[in-house]
Formats: structure tokens, C-alpha cells, sequence
């Protein structure tokens, strides 16, 4: 066998079964919050992965939402207090984590 075709298949990605894929959207469906997907369960009632995947991308998006909402309020709550106090290095140590 060829160095180069060696090569080839270490490095190519091995294929995901359709067993690691139910597995994972599984997992993904567990974490969701909304009673229509997480309370049905999977191997009783087969939710469709689109639809695990759709409400996944929905649940980030509000998610996201949040962060900035609360970030934004954060933001302005620090501006109206004086910036020398605990409560203010709290807020900053807050909007400046990761």
C-alpha cells in the first residue's frame, strides 16, 4: 500500500452510523427544554430528528437572546451606580467572563 493512500485513511473521516445518529440526536432531544419533545419518548414515540434538530436551533437562538438581553442590563445597571463599588466590580467580573 501506497505512504499516500496510507495517509488518505487514517485521515478520512469514518462514516457515522445510523445507530450514533439516533443515539445523538437522542442526547440532543434530552436537553431541550419543551415539553412537546423531551416528555415523548423516543423509543416509544420516534420524534423525527428535523424536528429535534429545529427546536434545538430555536432553543440557541432564545438562548442567545437572553445573553444579550441580560448583558445589555447589566451594562446599563453599571453605568447608573458608581463605578468604585462592590456591586460595580461585580457586574464587570461578570460581563467580562467568557
Amino acid at each position: 500500500m501506497s505512504a499516500s493512500r496510507s495517509r488518505y485513511q487514517q485521515t478520512r473521516p469514518s462514516r457515522i452510523t445510523d445507530d450514533q445518529i439516533a443515539d445523538l440526536v437522542y442526547k440532543l432531544q434530552q436537553l431541550i427544554p419543551h415539553d412537546q419533545i423531551r416528555n415523548t419518548r423516543y423509543h416509544h414515540h420516534k420524534v423525527s430528528s428535523t424536528k429535534v434538530l429545529e427546536e434545538t436551533c430555536s432553543y440557541v437562538r432564545r438562548l442567545q437572546r437572553e445573553v444579550e438581553d441580560l448583558s445589555q442590563r447589566l451594562s446599563e445597571l453599571l453605568q447608573s451606580m458608581d463605578t468604585n463599588s462592590p456591586q460595580a466590580a461585580i457586574i464587570r467580573t461578570l460581563l467580562m467572563s467568557p
